[in-house]
């Protein structure tokens, strides 16, 4: 068995264990690439996104810089517990509820999803981590600097707003409007032209996705954890995040922090991400050209030199 280990670390360069944790009464599966001696660099997935979406090159480049990453599902997604004995969201009464400025009735909330991130630190007997979320989550990880802030050494947040309710929901809507509906919940191959759809959408054309590897990498997600019903209850979570309205709550934040946003982000308003950059005091904005509410494998060097410089802030 050691000489196998051996065998795959020399192979891949770095150290990479899968694990179960039980967390908040839930299990949170995770993958942990990197040496239990260092700094750790926990990364949160966005909506529907399980913790493949953290590519192995992605996570070893940032062990290369001397740390170790974690990388998880999110409730509801992947080998995490699912929550189908809740049901699926009520969209009216979610929206009606934002409208006058109510708590809506949901399975969980992105608050929820926070702590879980915090708890996955705990059972893993690490004190403080660099916190780094994209999209949903981008506000989990705001989230769990203001209110787990004895965990975090430092917020990345990519693509994600701060709860500001004066921007569009939707940055670009003439890009997502090519998007085709959902099909039926069994229906895989249509998921499946959907999903490749939706990543050409959202990635942009200056940073085009590579067909054939986007395709190979949805179809592994289909087979490792096909979960649509998760999708649209984190979809309420992130939605209702997005109308929270956490200004006071991001003020708060005392830990350095690093906000990165894309000029072609069709999703996410850059004027909120820059927001977010502007009420957290100290906070830095970094806005790339030609991102979109994706993470490009050619931009994959600089994103991680910009989280890189943000954790070495930390005093």
């Amino acid at each position: 068995m050691r000489l196998l280990i051996f065998l795959a670390i020399l192979v891949t360069n770095v150290y990479a264990q899968t694990g179960m944790a039980k967390v908040n009464g839930l299990d949170i599966a995770f993958k942990s690439y990197g040496s239990k001696n260092t700094e750790t660099i926990l990364l949160i997935s966005g909506t529907n996104g399980q913790l493949t979406m953290w590519p192995p090159v992605f996570c070893e480049k940032l062990v290369a810089k001397g740390y170790r990453v974690i990388v998880f599902d999110n409730r509801d997604i992947g080998l995490s517990t699912k929550f189908d004995h809740m049901g699926l969201p009520d969209w009216y009464a979610i929206t009606k509820a934002i409208e006058n400025n109510e708590r809506p009735m949901l399975a969980y909330s992105l608050d929820d999803m926070s702590k879980d991130a915090t708890a996955l630190l705990d059972y893993l007997r690490i004190p403080r981590a660099h916190i780094v979320g994209v999209s949903m989550g981008g506000m989990i990880a705001q989230r769990a600097a203001y209110y787990g802030n004895a965990h975090v050494l430092s917020l990345t947040s990519i693509m994600a707003g701060g709860g500001q309710a004066s921007y569009a929901l939707i940055a670009k809507p003439e890009l997502l409007a090519r998007v085709p509906a959902a099909g039926a919940p069994n229906d895989t191959a249509a998921y499946l032209q959907r999903e490749i759809i939706s990543m050409k959408v959202l990635a942009g054309d200056k940073y085009p996705p590579d067909t054939k590897k986007i395709t190979a990498y949805i179809r592994a997600n289909i087979k490792r954890s096909y979960h649509p019903n998760g999708l649209v209850r984190q979809g309420a979570a992130s939605l209702a995040g997005y109308y929270a309205g956490r200004t006071a709550e991001l003020k708060t934040i005392k830990v350095p922090t690093l906000v990165i946003h894309g000029t072609n982000d069709p999703i996410v308003p850059v004027e909120a991400g820059r927001d977010v950059a502007a009420t957290v005091p100290g906070a830095r904005f970094e806005l790339i050209d030609g991102l979109g509410h994706d993470l490009p494998e050619k931009l994959y060097d600089r994103i991680v030199e910009l989280i890189v410089e943000n954790a070495k802030r930390v005093q």
